[in-house]
């Protein structure tokens, strides 16, 4: 990832991460439910889980709880939250990889000449090593977590500071996502979305109005010509 802030400052693709660019599913939920079942509680079959992630780790354990029907605060959750973390940390890339086409997808619109960036609501802690254990850090020019700014996506901050970091401009960059949190963070960014329709999300994304969906990273070139002016 690079550090250096170049004058030659060029439009940024932000990629979201989980749902997105790699396939993190399994090793989510076997997390989820190892830290429930430990504390009594009932595991949440993946189907359900699906539908839970793109908040942050956080989140996904309060889901979690809350489809046990159990009330938690930010002390309770505490120390099942710092157990998520260490389990998750330990096994983060046992089954999760890259979906088809990303990596190639990737190289391809270096070529090109953008500047790459992931935008994603997992935190730091844990992105840093799920990329570097997958060898996707080398082609981004910025990552932002979800404990990177003050507020995490749907707000535009970390969208707009992916921008800032890549030494990039907004003038052209595009979001990649899988859900309404990306939706409404490039919105609010003010920059165009594209969605990916085999990712993470309640609603189909193509309900959510992006302004174009895409079924395989192939096809991304061609959404991105599409939106950019």
């Amino acid at each position: 990832m690079s550090s250096e802030k170049s004058t030659d400052r060029r439009p940024v693709i932000i990629f979201d991460l989980d749902g997105t660019l790699v396939s993190s599913m399994d090793d989510l939920v076997v997390t989820l439910n190892v830290i429930l079942t430990e504390e009594g509680h009932q595991a949440i079959p993946p189907e359900s889980v699906q539908t839970m992630i793109g908040h942050g780790a956080k989140v996904l354990l309060q889901r979690g709880l809350e489809a046990n029907g159990v009330a938690w605060t930010e002390d309770s959750i505490a120390p099942m939250y710092g157990n998520f973390l260490a389990h998750y940390e330990a096994h983060i890339a046992d089954h999760t990889r890259p979906f088809p086409g990303v990596v190639a997808c990737l190289e391809r619109l270096k070529a090109r000449g953008f500047r790459l960036a992931v935008c994603t609501n997992k935190v730091e802690r844990l992105t840093m090593p799920l990329l570097a254990a997958l060898d996707l850090t080398r082609h981004f020019d910025a990552i932002v977590g979800g404990d990177s700014f003050d507020k995490p996506k749907p707000d535009a901050a970390p969208v707009l500071g992916a921008i800032e970091r890549s030494g990039g401009t907004k003038a052209g960059s595009v979001m990649v996502g899988d859900s309404v949190t990306d939706i409404d963070a490039a919105r609010a960014a003010g920059i165009p979305v594209v969605a990916v329709d085999f990712g993470y999300t309640p609603v189909p994304v193509n309900e959510l109005n992006p302004d174009r969906v895409i079924s395989h990273f192939d096809a991304l070139e061609a959404a991105l010509d599409a939106v950019i002016d």
